[in-house]
């Protein structure tokens, strides 16, 4: 039991090893760059060894996606945990903060997670890190639906049906908030969109030249994002 316990650490600190080597040269090189032979040579292993630990890039690749991405979503969440149920603004602007934070201080996870897909990765069926997407698209859900009573006659805008929408989010959606219409479920992925769009620009690089303060423009987009929700400001 004792040499299978060590065996095991020994296994798990490699595989940790891995892991944050890909990211390195993910973060020095780009998608392209993260292989297991670029791994192996760093690493001081061969390729081959590696196999004993990843079948394939495209398992290593997943295995990352499903880390960085569950990472955010537990700080997603405990942020939103932070602020009181009632306090809907509040929690949005938790929400975007924590995502924006965690965008700019992980700029290869952010990339690994919603950039440019790394070269012929073929993602597993229902893709990478799918309870990651499922918290993140069931928590916008929950910040629009906790919204929805504030927006009065604007509840009925939009064209929207539950066809519209992957049937797996609308079954959750329907069966975790019975009686929210379909139009709140777009203007989650609207919501989701604006929380990006900023964010994207400045980790890719191109605020740069135009934005010295760009934190101060991603508040001012999440304020009138809580204004055009109708929302009572953030406590």
């Amino acid at each position: 039991m004792v040499e299978g316990s060590r065996r095991e650490r020994l296994r798990a600190q490699t595989v940790q090893e891995i892991k944050e080597t890909a990211m390195a040269l993910l973060a020095e090189g780009g998608p392209g760059a993260v292989t297991l032979r670029a791994i192996g040579r760093r690493m001081g292993m061969t390729a081959g060894a590696l196999y004993g630990y990843y079948a394939t890039r495209d398992d290593l690749l997943t295995a990352l996606i499903d880390d960085v991405y569950t990472a955010l979503m537990d700080e997603i969440d405990q942020a939103c945990a932070a602020v009181p149920a009632d306090d809907a603004a509040g929690r949005l602007m938790a929400w975007a903060q924590t995502f924006r934070a965690w965008a700019t201080g992980n700029p290869e996870g952010f990339r690994l997670v919603y950039g440019e897909p790394v070269p012929d990765y073929r993602p597993p069926p229902g893709g990478p890190a799918p309870e990651a997407a499922r918290r993140a698209c069931a928590g916008l859900v929950s910040l629009v639906a906790a919204a929805w009573p504030y927006m009065g006659a604007r509840q009925g805008e939009g064209d929207h049906d539950w066809a519209d929408f992957g049937p797996g989010l609308a079954d959750e959606v329907r069966a975790s908030h019975p009686g929210l219409p379909p139009a709140a479920v777009a203007m989650a992925l609207r919501v989701w969109g604006r929380m990006h769009g900023l964010v994207a620009l400045e980790v890719h690089g191109h605020l740069r030249a135009q934005a010295r303060h760009p934190e101060k423009l991603y508040r001012e987009e999440m304020r009138e994002l809580v204004a055009s929700l109708g929302l009572p400001a953030a406590k």
